[in-house]
């Protein structure tokens, strides 16, 4: 299997530091508000790549952490603490909206059919560890205290810049344009482990530490819920491309700093959903979350399926049009599947140029619309119903858009409406057939006059997506 590796800029041979055995970390989100589509394309490949590693023989351990601790939206305590600008918002207590949308997120990855971690760790309850953290870093030289507030201080490191080669000058306070610089840095590229003076004086979530009554910074809770839950050696750290810096750099330069040795080998970062008008966000224009795409009509899956069609490494535009094409591609290839017939069990012999292809298209970085096309050719094939069914049930453990379950429900709606249907007498079933035959050589006019002549008798046609449909008048 071979992964882009963002550390490296190659696609690499995935190798874990234990054989057979994956340590796997996910930068969780921030909840303080629904998560938006955006965010949750990260979550669905992030899951598929779990599932893609458990079906070819790993063992994953996964671990990921929910942010309930102020997130600002700079290192340099500038602008907004995220938590407290969604409790302001409902006026409700941190920890309330906390819970809240974290139970949310929960929700929207269960519709998305997105695996829950097995180790999922809320912020405020690793404050200890956090703590730990900071003063080993502090006693190691790594970090220094100014202004009441703890900062890693960048210049101890051979490197820094580790996934691009930034320009310092180029950067202010070394987060983005337009923050206020922190004049308590040493270097412009030093970022905050622990916040005791703090332009919010009415933070609500403070705790005791060496240093006086704060909070962590953003950086260090995952660098210690990673290190604790998984060990000193993480096998793959994955995340959306607009954590790379600075937020996974900063995580790289604590923890090697903490543990003294490499720490992570393969990082996977997936590219920004984007709308017409530039990246989605939750303050930009429609605030499309999974709930809105319900409310329109559409199955969350079918969002899902639309994600799948697109590289985890190219921006996808997201468009009510390109999900309208989605929703018909998928509609049609469970259509096609609900007419397979399962009889009897799978030929290995037969499945397996499948299996070959299948692992070839996930194989090569994870290359989903690779593997669904797989799907495609298998159900052109000429293998067996039970073969086919087989193979579909195989594939969707890792692609998991419901493909079995959706044809299931789709047999059972056609078998109800056959059952409703009133029994058509053999005379106007036979006049049904001149008329296709009719329409067949083009010959409309004759077509419409039998459509006219069943009328008379009784009955009505009606033409739908589904077929035609005979109904007693």
């Amino acid at each position: 299997m071979k992964l882009y590796n963002s550390l490296t800029h190659t696609k690499d041979e995935f190798v874990t530091h234990e054989p057979g055995k994956v340590t796997m970390y996910t930068c969780g989100p921030t909840v303080y508000h629904f998560a938006h589509i955006g965010n949750l394309r990260s979550y669905i490949m992030e899951d598929i790549l779990e599932k893609y590693l458990v079906y070819s023989g790993y063992d994953v351990k996964r671990a990921m952490n929910i942010t309930d601790v102020g997130h600002l939206t700079s290192d340099a305590d500038s602008g907004e603490d995220k938590m407290l600008k969604g409790a302001k918002r409902e006026h409700k207590t941190v920890m309330e909206i906390a819970q809240f949308y974290t139970d949310a997120f929960f929700a929207d990855c269960e519709k998305l059919n997105i695996k829950k971690p097995e180790i999922v760790v809320p912020a405020t309850s690793y404050i200890d560890h956090f703590i730990e953290m900071v003063v080993t870093l502090l006693e190691k030289g790594y970090a220094y205290e100014a202004g009441g507030n703890i900062y890693f201080d960048t210049s101890k490191l051979d490197e820094y810049y580790v996934f691009n080669k930034h320009n310092e000058e180029d950067l202010v306070v070394g987060v983005r344009e337009g923050v206020e610089e922190d004049n308590n840095k040493r270097n412009k590229a030093d970022f905050v482990l622990w916040f005791t003076k703090s332009k919010f004086d009415d933070q609500e979530l403070k705790w005791d530490s060496p240093w006086g009554v704060g909070y962590p910074g953003w950086h260090i809770e995952c660098s210690a819920i990673s290190t604790h839950a998984l060990g000193e050696y993480l096998d793959i750290h994955c995340g959306g491309i607009d954590n790379a810096f600075p937020h996974h750099t900063n995580e790289i330069a604590q923890s090697e700093a903490y543990l003294g040795h490499p720490w992570c080998s393969q990082w996977f970062h997936v590219l920004h959903l984007n709308t017409n008008d530039g990246k989605m966000s939750k303050s930009k224009g429609e605030f499309l979350t999974v709930s809105l795409l319900e409310s329109k009509g559409y199955d969350p899956l079918v969002y899902r399926f639309f994600c799948l069609q697109s590289h985890y490494r190219k921006a996808l535009v997201f468009s009510y049009e390109g999900l309208d094409n989605a929703k018909v591609a998928y509609d049609k290839l469970v259509a096609r599947i609900a007419e397979l017939i399962p009889n009897g069990g799978h030929d290995e012999e037969a499945v397996r140029p499948f299996l070959e292809a299948f692992a070839n298209a996930m194989d090569n970085d994870l290359n989903t619309a690779m593997g669904i096309t797989v799907i495609y050719d298998l159900l052109k094939s000429k293998i067996s119903d039970a073969d086919k069914l087989w193979l579909i049930e195989k594939f969707d453990s890792v692609l998991s858009v419901g493909l079995l379950a959706a044809a299931a429900k789709k047999r059972a709606e056609k078998d109800a409406q056959k059952a409703a249907a009133p029994e058509i007498p053999a005379e106007i079933a036979q006049l049904v057939e001149k008329r296709a035959a009719a329409k067949k050589v083009k010959d409309f006019a004759t077509a419409d006059a039998i459509r006219a002549q069943i009328a008379e008798m009784g009955y009505l046609l009606k033409e739908t997506r589904q077929g035609l449909v005979i109904e007693k008048l």
